[in-house]
């Protein structure tokens, strides 16, 4: 291909918002922490050294007897409050800090030795959650 010589229309989709197909046998919930797996499948966020952080679930997707791919979700990107683990909290000094996927709705500060993926960037941190940036 070659440089442009005249003006291009480019396409534009938003940024924020995917649709990703779910996995076999899953079920998210409408506000969860939903990552993506290694075959790039949406399930809700989990402990696993797998998962690609991919945003919260705008939908409730229900596809506990379907094969992969059969049902879609659509995952929202940006900037969430989820639950603080109380075993192993985030802290102030954390944020701008990575932090870790627990499940579907709970971050923590540590990858869990090695168990854990990551859930995205700590913004702030309140009495009842932890604002995470998940891009």
């Amino acid at each position: 291909m070659v440089a442009l010589t005249y003006p291009r229309n480019t396409l534009e989709r938003g940024r924020q918002l995917i649709v990703a197909p779910v996995a076999a046998n899953t079920v998210i919930y409408h506000g969860a922490l939903a990552a993506l797996n290694a075959a790039g499948f949406a399930v809700p966020g989990s402990t696993s050294t797998t998962l690609k952080a991919a945003g919260r679930a705008q939908n409730t997707a229900n596809n506990a007897t379907g094969s992969a791919g059969a049902v879609k979700i659509e995952i929202k990107r940006g900037v969430f409050r989820f639950v603080n683990l109380p075993t192993d909290p985030i802290l102030q000094a954390d944020v701008l800090s990575d932090c870790y996927i627990v499940d579907d709705q709970t971050v923590a500060k540590t990858n869990g030795g090695n168990t854990r993926s990551k859930a995205g960037r700590v913004l702030e941190i309140e009495g009842n959650g932890v604002w995470v940036e998940i891009v």
